[in-house]
C-alpha cells in the first residue's frame, strides 16, 4: 500500500529524516560531515528554508 501524501503547511516545521541506503553509513570522515553542512547551509539559504536544528550521525541525518 503506498504512503499517503505528506501534508505541508507553510507555517508548520517539518521533521526530516534522511537514512543511509540499506542502513549503510552516510558519513565516513569528518570532512563528510562538514561538506554536508556546507550544502545544507547553501541550499537552505537559496530556497528560503529555515533550519532550526540538526543532528548528523553516521547512518542518518535529521533536521527540522
Amino acid at each position: 500500500m503506498p504512503r499517503r501524501p505528506r501534508v505541508v503547511l507553510s507555517s508548520v516545521p517539518l521533521h526530516v529524516i534522511q537514512p543511509g541506503n540499506n542502513r549503510q553509513a552516510c558519513f565516513f570522515a569528518n570532512d563528510d560531515y562538514r561538506l554536508y553542512l556546507e550544502w545544507l547551509r547553501t541550499y537552505a539559504g537559496e530556497t528560503g528554508c529555515a533550519v532550526h536544528a540538526y543532528v548528523l550521525m553516521p547512518i542518518v541525518s535529521t533536521f527540522c
